[in-house]
């Protein structure tokens, strides 16, 4: 055993004592974090304006700060932009993470000196409760590559600017340095394509043993390394042991990422964004991501379908059921208050609190009342997918509602590794799974108010091509699923088949 994988053994066992007791006081962690979110920003622009000074319990929170969207931020967003102090949380920022997707462009999420360390400590937190479970640590002695954005920063205003994780790769221990790559010249390349074919060179003969990255771009580098070798992945990579992944529901594309591997490796889950590393697998094979209770985020939940309407309910961790989906709303220590960060999760338990993430709230198709969400369309498509023994590379789905005959329907875009023998068949297995999983789906199929679903296949590539038509190829980018306007289906037409 190498140094590296012997002393992390005792560090991994006394990290995962501490969450698994932070399991036990998770409630009681969260009420203490957001006393202490309101006392450490109660002189702060937001803090005088919502008068945290006066708010005593969370009852009191509710009332004085409502849930917001990025856009009601942006006025505080230029005021720090401009050199202003002490307006969403103590002192300025250390970084904007600058990410993309909403109606106003690019978001800049503040990281404050407080915050960045929960970002870090979350993927080590993973790695160690993974070590702490199997008792597998040799994977620490070997290679690892973080599929991930450029580490060179802007500057916004006076404030380093950069894709979450290239910040982040500042903060690599020194001592995993010699473990990491790629090297620090290629990942400050931007161009995907450039920077892909320069990872490949830098890995193709080295021992790598943990791979890191958003599922469909890990996708595209084990493609590009088996052109280039002939070869499966553990074929190449004999002692890799270990993928993490996060980003995007990972099942759909699960089945071509274990073929394209070739033998089997331990997979970890985690749930990062630039507003928190939120969640991750602590129980390696298990269901659900551990909620990260400690880690100076208050975290609430709002019931999905409530989402958006009057008197919506607003709850607290101690009052969320196992089952039911909520869109996740937080508070934190970088100064993001009653924040909707777009994601919606179902706790699969509460002892300890441990969530599956369902979807975006945005991203659904209701446009004839059904609201249908991203967990549905996973399952419903994987279960077709098994049943026609086929592998699916990508997908979207828009509504169909101007018909020239017939009924409206769903159309969904999928690009198939191999198209299946029979894609009615297919088809017919995708609309009967959706419509056991979505009873308002369901309703309208039986109703006649709509046609069941169509398929359209797509060109090898297709996504591929279409991310890059709009200069949106590789690190942390991802197609929209679901949609309830034709903008993407009507830019993939090119590519259907």
């Amino acid at each position: 055993m190498k140094i590296k994988s012997f002393l992390a053994k005792p560090y991994a066992s006394i990290i995962h004592s501490r969450i698994r007791k932070g399991m036990l006081t998770a409630v009681a962690d969260q009420e203490e974090i957001l006393h202490y979110l309101l006392k450490t920003a109660a002189n702060t622009t937001f803090g005088k304006e919502h008068k945290f000074s006066e708010i005593k319990t969370y009852e009191d929170f509710k009332q004085a700060v409502p849930i917001r969207d990025y856009e009601a931020f942006i006025p505080y967003i230029d005021q720090i932009k401009n050199g202003g102090q002490n307006i969403l949380w103590k002192g300025r920022p250390i970084y904007f993470a600058k990410t993309s997707g909403t109606t106003s462009g690019a978001k800049y999420i503040p990281i404050s000196k407080e915050s960045i360390h929960f970002h870090i400590n979350g993927a080590r937190n993973a790695l160690l409760c993974y070590m702490a479970e199997t008792g597998n640590t040799a994977f620490a002695d070997g290679k690892m590559i973080f599929l991930s954005g450029s580490p060179e920063m802007e500057r916004t205003g006076s404030i380093p600017t950069g894709r979450l994780s290239g910040i982040v790769n500042h903060f690599v221990p020194r001592y995993l340095r010699g473990n990491q790559l790629p090297s620090f010249e290629t990942n400050c390349i931007e161009d995907w394509e450039t920077k892909l074919g320069k990872i490949v060179e830098e890995t193709i003969n080295e021992d790598m043993t943990l791979i890191s990255g958003i599922p469909p771009w890990m996708q595209m580098y084990f493609d590009w390394l088996s052109q280039r070798s002939g070869e499966k992945i553990k074929k190449m990579f004999p002692n890799l042991q270990v993928l993490v992944h996060g980003g995007v529901n990972f099942e759909p594309y699960k089945a071509r990422l274990m073929d394209s591997l070739g033998g089997q490796v331990d997979m970890i889950e985690t749930f990062p964004a630039s507003e928190g590393f939120f969640a991750f697998q602590d129980l390696p094979g298990h269901e659900g991501l551990l909620l990260n209770t400690n880690a100076g985020m208050f975290f609430e939940f709002v019931p999905a379908a409530e989402f958006g309407k009057e008197g919506a309910r607003r709850l607290s961790l101690k009052d969320v059921q196992v089952g039911e989906n909520y869109a996740l709303i937080i508070n934190s220590n970088a100064g993001l208050w009653g924040y909707n960060i777009g994601d919606t999760v179902r706790f699969v338990s509460t002892e300890p609190y441990r969530l599956v993430v369902t979807g975006r709230i945005k991203h659904f198709i209701s446009a004839f009342g059904e609201h249908v969400i991203g967990e549905e369309v996973d399952h419903a498509l994987m279960h077709a997918a098994q049943k026609h023994n086929v592998r699916i590379t990508e997908f979207t789905i828009a509504p169909m509602i101007q018909v020239s005959e017939g009924k409206p329907y769903h159309e969904w875009f999928v690009e198939f590794e191999q198209d299946p023998a029979d894609l009615i068949g297919f088809a017919m297995d995708v609309d009967d799974a959706l419509r056991e999983k979505n009873i308002y789906y369901d309703d309208l199929i039986t109703g006649s108010i709509l046609d069941t679903l169509k398929i359209r296949p797509m060109k090898k590539n297709a996504f591929i091509e279409y991310m890059r038509s709009i200069g949106k190829l590789g690190g942390q980018n991802k197609v929209a699923r679901l949609g309830n306007d034709r903008k993407l289906a009507d830019a993939l037409q090119p590519w259907v088949l």
